[in-house]
């Protein structure tokens, strides 16, 4: 998982919302479509990376959902707020049947303001731990590990699909400091935490990173 940054919302966005009037109100499931929808998707996918919000795979506007931190049915006020708007991945295989699920539809409705370790908190990265096998724990800090291990088990984070997926991505990153030098592995480790030239990060980046600053 890797911390979003929100910027502003889009502002046709804001203007949409401003049309709401007595006989008319601005709604997630009845008005929220072209082309209001597909700009927000695209902010959203943009202030990310193009990464999923929690697993951290690429992502695009096909391969992804608008999702909602804290769900529509108990939070029906922060439908249309953009602070807690982010993007998931499909969560799925591409073909039927649609299983593994994880991501946002694993999550659904389910939100603990105690037990999720919200991407929108700057400090997300220090509750998760990751192996050379891919595997995602919880570090062993007391006041961390019932948030992450909850949080990777509603999310299923760790399902074989995503560990053998983070390996891969993992194992390309050794490939990449070979023949380099230190100094140059050490900014090859920075560059997992920024933005490319398309303004897009690296799938798995925090996975990646952790293995940079603690096997290396």
């Amino acid at each position: 998982m890797k911390y979003i940054e929100k910027g502003e919302e889009p502002e046709n966005f804001t203007k949409w919302k401003a049309l709401e009037n007595d006989d008319w109100k601005p709604n997630w499931d009845d008005n929220f479509q072209t082309p209001e929808k597909p700009v927000v998707h695209d902010s959203l996918l943009n202030e990310q990376g193009y990464i999923c919000c929690y697993c951290g795979m690429r992502i695009s506007r096909e391969t992804s959902h608008i999702e909602h931190l804290k769900p529509r049915s108990s939070y029906p006020n922060l439908s249309l707020d953009y602070t807690n708007l982010i993007t998931s991945c499909q969560g799925e295989s591409e073909e039927p049947p649609p299983i593994p699920v994880h991501c946002g539809h694993k999550k659904k409705y389910w939100y603990d303001e105690h037990l999720m370790v919200s991407p929108l908190e700057i400090t997300c990265t220090d509750f998760f731990k990751y192996l050379p096998s891919g595997e995602i724990q919880s570090i062993d800090e007391p006041a961390k590990k019932a948030a992450a291990e909850t949080t990777i088990e509603k999310l299923a984070l760790n399902i074989s699909k995503l560990q053998n997926m983070r390996r891969l991505a993992i194992d390309a990153a050794l490939i990449a400091t070979d023949g380099l030098s230190e100094a140059e592995i050490q900014l090859l480790a920075q560059s997992y935490g920024k933005l490319d030239a398309n303004g897009q990060h690296i799938p798995f980046c925090a996975a990646i990173s952790y293995f940079f600053k603690n096997y290396f």
